[in-house]
């Protein structure tokens, strides 16, 4: 059993006298550009590279009626015939990081820390198979193959994606910048119309997991599970 599913099942009387949230039907649609070409990769959000893009928010608990204005969180993104990219700004009012820095490597349980994730799949068919990224505000990495029918977080899996972490402490925002190989995902050709399976996350805050957020673009809506991984409640990435 992983952490966060302990986590779960520890808190879910607290979870349970509070206002568990509803998923709508239909889920949450994000729809972005493409680019014929882009520019490096940037953490600073007046680049070039992120002026023409689609963007969405992170505001809404995982699991409860809640919202978090103070770490409402910005995604932008778009895509080119080779790679998905995703830019985060995410205000913050206190950092719970993993140091020193471990930037060479996958960094295990770092969803244990601040991070933000993105679960994308392009499978209709088996929505429990799909890929995890993460990037924590240092700069810190992880990429899983996940097929939850084996309850396989593979951590051997390597997507060969691009990532960049920032702090800002002057203004109290960290940014991260993603750059996903479409084919670590899809072995299907990408194109104007085609629809991937997704889900956007933020875990925010220090000590035990009751007292920390975990934000969901898609709330999921869930009990006694881990609130990220209920792909039955993701939404739709659009490729425009």
């Amino acid at each position: 059993m992983n952490q966060m599913l302990f986590s779960a099942l520890l808190f879910a009387p607290l979870l349970a006298a509070q206002e568990v949230c509803t998923v709508a039907s239909p889920t949450a649609t994000f729809t972005i550009p493409r680019a014929k070409t882009a520019e490096a990769l940037s953490l600073d959000p007046q680049a070039k590279l992120w002026k023409k893009t689609a963007s969405a928010w992170i505001i809404k608990d995982c699991t409860r009626r809640v919202e978090y204005p103070e770490t409402k969180t910005e995604i932008r993104a778009f895509y080119t015939d080779t790679d998905l990219y995703f830019l985060f700004i995410c205000p913050y009012q206190v950092l719970n990081l993993w140091l020193p820095p471990q930037n060479d490597k996958p960094r295990v349980k770092l969803w244990d820390r601040d991070v933000v994730e993105m679960f994308l799949g392009d499978d209709w068919k088996n929505i429990r198979h799909y890929r995890e990224f993460e990037i924590a505000p240092t700069g810190d990495w992880i990429d899983l193959a996940i097929d939850l029918d084996k309850k396989n977080y593979d951590r051997a899996w390597r997507s060969g994606w691009q990532t960049m972490g920032r702090i800002d402490e002057s203004k109290k925002i960290w940014y991260a910048a993603a750059k996903i190989p479409l084919k670590s995902v899809s072995e299907a050709p990408v194109k104007r119309g085609t629809r991937w399976r997704m889900n956007l996350y933020r875990i925010d805050g220090q000590g035990p997991d009751s007292q920390r957020h975990f934000l969901c673009w898609q709330p999921t809506c869930v009990l006694n599970r881990d609130p990220n991984h209920v792909p039955e409640h993701f939404g739709t990435l659009v490729f425009r």
